[in-house]
């Protein structure tokens, strides 16, 4: 069993340059153990070149070897729906445009390998010492990042006192009034006329569209 093991461990470490890939009868290779020592860093890139920066980095990590010293370069982005013409349409936009996120095991040769990458500007960090992410802010970004492509956001701005039509629900093909809205929730609260009495009514942004 341990000589078994021992194959599988050889196989899985075989060609560390590449992804992994199933074996020959469609098992898994086993990846190497991901290295503790390696924290998320910011790096600043030309607005407009952040995928090009991340393709630029992993093709780089690939031809220094650097595998066990970078891990994953990560753009924050969200997905956001905006209607036109009756239709909905999602695209990703950035949260962070100009930054591009990098797991990193931070030594002097790493620093250079990444500030050398074409249209990168430097790092975020206090003078030359770049800072690394904590836990928490990591854990903030990565969820925030699953919770927009789950839930995309609605891209469309709505004001107080402004006329909207309601699109879905029981009171769909209502007007009313805008009284509130609350962007973080994505709700407005729309004064609404029913049986000649002004009613509050709570909605989503996508329950509703602007009167034209």
């Amino acid at each position: 069993m341990q000589d078994e093991e021992k194959k599988e461990a050889g196989a899985g470490g075989a060609d560390e340059g590449s992804q992994p890939a199933p074996n020959a009868d469609g098992t898994p290779v086993v990846e190497a153990p991901r290295n503790p020592n390696m924290k998320w860093y910011i790096i600043h890139s030309y607005s407009g070149f952040e995928r090009k920066v991340k393709e630029s980095l992993e093709s780089r990590v690939q031809a220094f070897g650097l595998q066990d010293k970078i891990g994953k370069v990560l753009i924050p982005t969200e997905s956001v729906t905006e209607v036109r013409g009756g239709k909905k349409y999602t695209s990703e936009r950035m949260f962070y445009p100009g930054y591009v996120l990098v797991e990193m095991d931070m030594d002097d040769h790493v620093w250079h390998v990444v500030k050398s990458t074409p249209r990168v500007t430097g790092f975020v960090g206090t003078g030359q010492q770049p800072t690394p992410l904590s836990d928490e802010e990591v854990q903030h970004i990565v969820y925030k990042v699953a919770d927009s492509r789950e839930k995309p956001k609605l891209k469309v701005k709505f004001e107080k006192n402004e006329s909207v039509r309601i699109t879905e629900g029981p009171f769909a093909s209502f007007t009313g009034i805008v009284d509130e809205v609350n962007e973080d929730r994505e709700t407005l609260k729309v004064m609404v006329t029913i049986f000649g009495r002004s009613t509050p009514v709570e909605l989503e942004f996508n329950q509703v569209e602007k009167v034209a």
